[in-house]
């Protein structure tokens, strides 16, 4: 396990993908859908394209280091728009960040005992490059940049709780779990990320039932 975060493993098994990538296989006699890799912008298009192109998947099984925050809550909405298609983190895989939204749109989700549903506080600091050069031009411009990103993490927040909602997920895990989080390590707690427990999955809506 993670010593900086004791709830999660060491090294999350979430794919180095830089997009996510979307394969169909068959595990057990039936069509599964890998979706493995950073969630990017491009993501809600391309799994509705080809959900539309292999209607007999049943099940998305997702790892993924998070990513883009909207486009993850675009791709659950599209997954949940397929009545009855599951999502699954399974056995050893792991599902972060924006992850966890595409994740919610499964109608049944699953987390296999091993897999990893890791969530964090959510940041929106925009690009590296625009935050220096607004330090650069002096404080007015540091000033509206700061109210901008403040802003939009307003509006982002307003965003997930709608959505949990729709989603049919307790939106004590935004409150109790989420915004709990530090969105930055400090000297003296270095803990970002957290994984539930099974019983935690399950209490918050997370997830239904175990396979």
């Amino acid at each position: 396990m993670d010593p900086d975060n004791p709830t999660c493993p060491l090294n999350p098994n979430w794919s180095a993908n830089s997009v996510m990538q979307l394969s169909v296989v068959e595990r057990g006699g039936a069509k599964v859908m890998l979706a493995e890799g950073r969630v990017d912008p491009g993501l809600p298009d391309r799994l509705a394209a080809a959900l539309k192109a292999n209607p007999d998947v049943s099940e998305i099984w997702l790892r993924s280091p998070g990513g883009d925050a909207r486009a993850g809550n675009a791709a659950g909405r599209v997954i949940r728009s397929n009545f009855g298609l599951a999502t699954r983190i399974p056995s050893g895989w792991a599902c972060f960040s924006a992850c966890n939204f595409v994740f919610m749109g499964g109608q049944p989700r699953m987390i296999d005992p091993g897999g990893h549903f890791m969530v964090h506080m959510f940041t929106r600091t925009g690009d590296r490059s625009t935050i220096d050069m607004s330090v650069a031009m002096g404080t007015d411009a540091t000033r509206e940049l700061i109210g901008d990103i403040e802003q939009d993490s307003a509006l982002l927040a307003s965003e997930d709780n709608d959505f949990l909602i729709r989603m049919g997920i307790s939106r004590k895990l935004l409150t109790e779990v989420m915004y709990r989080q530090q969105a930055v390590a400090n000297a003296e707690d270095k803990s970002t990320r957290r994984c539930l427990t099974l019983d935690e999955a399950l209490k918050y809506g997370v997830t239904y039932a175990v396979e």
